[in-house]
């Protein structure tokens, strides 16, 4: 008789590694040559076996699980006969093993279990569950009444032993986990499963005889576009009534249940798993088929659903688009009778910022606007965000003043163009901000929403709310070829340090972006991250318009909870992390680079030092300052981090902290100190005539008296022991383009004559007795050292590009002074390294358009808060081209770009079409999405920017341009053509 405090744990032991003994994989895989861990769901079920086996090799299936049920059970009668709750917990352990090393969730072992345990419990289950699984048809719910009634019936059966009672209400827990863990192999098409079995997958992966929109549905099972329709249907939005036929199903209890006829018509909708998504919209890609008035017309409707999922434009798509081979769902809609119809991108697709939405209509239905076959009215309605809350049903609001309609006078009333923008915004806001194109018809009484999904090409979301503090104004190529991978990669490391395994898949390297010369920082990807870290939804509207958050979730921070330990374990020893660095990498480098520079500033303009450093020295030592700026990066963004979240703890104000350790505080110290030794050696500059002074002398006239004099030399060599110490400054301290103090001093010699004319006194040291006062002040020590190394070691990479340009000026693939500037590390890499000898041909068209863009879009007026996509591609013109004629029509997807034309008239026409084809075509439909993805740009005779095709020519980065008259007698084959899909402007080149 083995003692209990043996017994216990052989039981456990035995009965996990019963569960995880993977008998159902080697029986498969011995009879059937499958392994089930490389198919379908990757489960090691019976249900599996059933699935990939057939009924043969899943009745044997069920064999083996039932044995190890059994066998655990009776493992614990025999070693603890007189404790029958033993058995339940040899179950419990069994689930375990099953779980973590069987990959299968332990539902045949524990049913067979507690038939040996006490088939009375097993009888009773089994009859409630079955006949109400029978009647309601819900998987799901079934399973878990299932789990409920277990020890509910234990209970009953036996109410006072307690401990059985628990023990299976944890069995019940521990079957609910792994169903939630574990992909289901039901949700598995039945189609695709082996004949004999198909019948038993359809009746119990049923969840209902008809899945309607008035219930939640899984995107993953019926694809986004039903889903969301469900969803808005659930909100309260105008969704006409719609079923779903989910993949694998039998289309016959539709066809029984629904009765189209001439008077109620229905349409039949695709439904694919991998369309109306973020990433792509599979825009035309498959069928809808209308109008359909009788049952023979739906069931054939339902067929066409289903087999465009295959077609080589589909498939096509797909593979272009990255996006896995997945099932059909059909969507069976009441037709609505439109009077007017179209549709409304919340945002405008060209403009890619600002509160217009692109509204395109017509008089009927709206599969003519987005067909591309006919050219619709378009319209631009902006409405404000304080409008966004107007109540889009109300006509009132089809007639707000504020609401400004945009575009040629048409059929389309104007009020009910202002309704659908207040729709559409609504809708942007529902779906956490993201930009909608949204489907709509009117039937003269109600407006119906029939199609609400992502725009991909205005993803990602682009937000300067933060980006302006951290990096304002216009950033040049070079500076930011260097500042983004730094930046990016540090902030990367921090949330992968927060998120641990939830950070994979994010693309770090996206965290920010130049659009129009000016930083952005992805909203779009800032606000997945906070998701995960369980922040609320809001998030994203936080980041572009800044408001409120609610707080987030107990159970999200607490899983967090480790990551955040992590983060907080990193900064608590910041400082110890950043002397040693400071000891071993940055102080050594430093001292290296000063005592061996690569410029003379003694002069205005830098010249570089003689004998001067060979090209690849130079690049040699940038590459040393940039690996070790990759570590100063990491210390300047947490050392800020730091600091902020201890003020923000501590509450210490401001006029607590001593910020004289801060590099430009100490240099306006310094500056100050100066000019208060010029008034006391120069009288003149003392009493009320300092004013005049001031006023008549500019900073190089007060330079100049400074020099005539004695006691203005002193002031004088001051001011260059001043330079010699913060001439490492900047009036941008972050862009590497703009000259340093020491290279440009004026800005402090203006800063300087501004101090001797009126004088400040400087702050008394302050002291404070403040809760945490120590501890925030050594973190704002900390922050100033950081400040003051990344700030030396970015002066220092300045001057060696500096050198390296000078370099260039005389070799001559450089222009003139600042050249530089405008090309991107890599490219000054491989003009040093002569890796491409083409390239130096082309840096001088490429300096000069860069420079021109960058010119312009200083000039800009206003620089969007937000702005939507990724920015078009724009043309390096290498020659001046004039233009013999031009055509006009509408810019449907941004870009400039040069080809040939290549006229098809209808797809047989087609060949030989690349990237220099620019196509000239009647129309656009899905037919046609295939040579978009080979050609350079597009021209359509029809059609308008909200179509299927210019949808399409947006996510494949294509330039066009639709609606231009008369394209195909215009244009010949052949010709050289200049497109503009922004303006809408086709230029025919000499």
């Amino acid at each position: 008789m083995i003692p209990i405090w043996a017994s216990v744990p052989i039981l456990l032991l035995a009965s996990f590694l019963i569960g995880a003994l993977p008998l159902i994989r080697g029986l498969v895989l011995a009879l059937g040559h499958k392994d089930l861990r490389q198919l379908g769901t990757g489960n090691i079920s019976v249900s599996a076996a059933f699935y990939h086996g057939g009924r043969g090799l899943g009745i044997v299936a069920v064999l083996s699980e039932a044995a190890k049920g059994i066998a655990a059970v009776l493992l614990a009668r025999s070693l603890l006969p007189d404790a029958p709750i033993w058995e339940l917990i040899a179950l419990f352990a069994l689930v375990l093993g099953r779980y973590t090393l069987g990959q299968g969730a332990g539902t045949t072992n524990v049913v067979w279990g507690t038939i040996t345990h006490d088939w009375r419990v097993a009888v009773l289950v089994a009859l409630i569950s079955g006949l109400s699984f029978t009647i309601v048809r819900e998987r799901k719910s079934g399973r878990n009444l299932v789990l409920v009634l277990f020890p509910a019936v234990m209970w009953m059966l036996y109410p006072h032993a307690l401990g059985r009672v628990v023990a299976s209400a944890a069995l019940s827990a521990a079957l609910y986990w792994s169903y939630r863990s574990m992909p289901d192999d039901l949700d598995l098409s039945p189609s695709s499963g082996r004949p004999e079995t198909r019948k038993m997958f359809r009746f119990f992966r049923a969840d209902r005889a008809l899945t309607t929109l008035d219930r939640p549905l899984d995107p993953q099972k019926v694809g986004p576009k039903a889903a969301t329709l469900s969803q808005l249907r659930r909100w309260g939005y105008p969704v006409p009534a719609g079923w779903v036929l989910t993949p694998g199903d039998d289309p016959e209890v539709l066809l029984n249940a629904l009765h189209p006829s001439p008077e109620n018509p229905l349409i039949a909708r695709s439904s694919a798993v991998g369309e109306d998504t973020e990433s792509s919209s599979a825009a035309g890609q498959y069928q809808s088929v209308a109008h359909l008035t009788n049952r023979q017309e739906l069931a054939d409707a339902i067929e066409r659903c289903l087999v465009s999922i295959s077609s080589s434009a589909a498939v096509q798509y797909r593979q272009e688009r990255g996006i896995e081979d997945s099932d059909m769902a059909v969507l069976v809609q009441q037709q609505i009778r439109g009077v007017f119809s179209g549709v409304a991108f919340s945002r405008d697709p060209i403009l890619r910022c600002g509160d217009a939405v692109a509204i395109e209509a017509l008089p009927g239905e709206p599969s003519q606007v987005v067909s591309g076959q006919v050219t619709p009215e378009r319209y631009r309605v902006f409405v404000p965000d304080e409008l966004t809350s107007l109540d889009w049903n109300d006509e009132e609001t089809g007639n707000h003043p504020e609401l400004v309609v945009e575009g040629e006078a048409g059929d389309v009333p104007h009020s009910l163009l202002r309704r659908v923008a207040v729709l559409s915004r609504q809708l942007e806001r529902r779906f956490n901000q993201v930009p909608q194109d949204v489907e709509w018809s009117f039937d003269g009484d109600r407006l119906w929403v029939l199609q609400s999904r992502p725009v991909p090409t205005l993803l990602p979301i682009w937000t300067r709310k933060i980006a302006a503090e951290v990096i304002p104004g216009c950033i040049r190529p070079l500076t930011w070829s260097i500042n983004r991978p730094l930046t990016c990669g540090v902030w990367g490391d921090i949330f992968s340090i927060v998120l641990g395994d939830h950070a994979e898949g994010l693309a770090f390297h996206d965290t920010a972006t130049l659009h129009d010369s000016h930083a952005y920082f992805n909203a779009s990807l800032l606000g997945e991250i906070f998701q995960r870290m369980g922040l609320p939804p809001e998030s994203l509207e936080f980041l572009t318009r800044g408001a409120s958050m609610s707080k987030p979730p107990l159970f999200s921070t607490l899983r967090n909870l480790p990551g955040l330990l992590r983060l907080l374990g990193r900064q608590r020893r910041l400082g110890k992390d950043f002397a040693r660095d400071d000891r071993h990498l940055f102080t050594p480098l430093l001292t290296d680079l000063e005592s061996s520079p690569v410029l003379d500033l003694t002069d205005r303009t830098p010249r570089t030092i003689d004998p001067p450093p060979s090209p690849s020295q130079l690049l040699n030592r940038i590459d040393r300052i940039l690996e070790v700026l990759e570590r100063a990066t990491y210390y300047n963004i947490l050392a800020p981090l730091g600091f902020a979240a201890q003020k923000a703890l501590f509450q210490v104000d401001d006029d607590a902290l001593d910020t004289t350790r801060v590099p430009e505080v100490a240099a306006l110290r310094a500056l100050q100190d100066i000019a208060t030794s010029a008034r006391l050696l120069l009288p003149e500059f003392r009493g009320e005539g300092v004013s005049s002074i001031q006023n008549s002398l500019d900073a190089s006239s007060l330079f100049v008296q400074l020099a005539e004099t004695t006691d203005g030399s002193s002031v004088l060599e001051a001011f260059d022991r001043f330079l010699d110490r913060f001439g490492y400054l900047s009036q941008v301290g972050t862009d590497i383009s703009i000259p340093t103090w020491r290279e440009d001093p004026h800005p402090v010699r203006e800063l300087l004559a501004a101090s001797i004319a009126n004088p400040t006194s400087p702050p008394s040291k302050p002291t404070s007795s403040q809760r945490g006062h120590k501890q925030v002040q050594k973190s704002l020590d900390l922050k100033a050292r950081v400040a003051e190394v990344y700030s030396r070691l970015l002066a220092q990479l300045r001057w060696s590009f500096v050198a390296l340009e000078n370099t260039g000026l005389k070799s001559g693939w450089l222009s003139e002074t600042g050249d530089i500037f405008f090309l991107e590390v890599r490219e000054v890499r491989t003009l040093v390294t002569e890796e491409n000898p083409d390239l130096v041909e082309l840096v001088p068209a490429l300096v000069t358009q860069r420079r021109a863009k960058f010119d312009r879009d200083c000039q800009l007026s206003r620089v969007p808060t937000v702005t939507y996509g990724t920015p078009p591609m724009t043309l390096l013109a290498t020659e001046d081209r004039p233009a013999r004629s031009r055509l006009r029509g509408i810019g449907a997807s941004a870009g400039q770009v040069e080809g040939y034309v290549k006229i098809v008239r209808n797809l047989g026409s087609a060949s030989k079409i690349d990237r220099q084809t620019i196509l000239v075509v009647p129309y656009t439909d899905a037919g046609w999405m295939p040579l978009l993805a080979q050609a350079g740009g597009l021209i359509s005779e029809v059609g308008g920017r909200l179509s299927h095709g210019a949808i399409v020519a947006r996510e494949y980065g294509i330039p066009a341009v639709m609606d231009v008259t008369d394209a195909i007698q215009e244009l010949q084959d052949g010709q050289r053509v200049r497109l503009d899909g922004e303006v809408g402007i086709v230029e025919i080149l000499e």
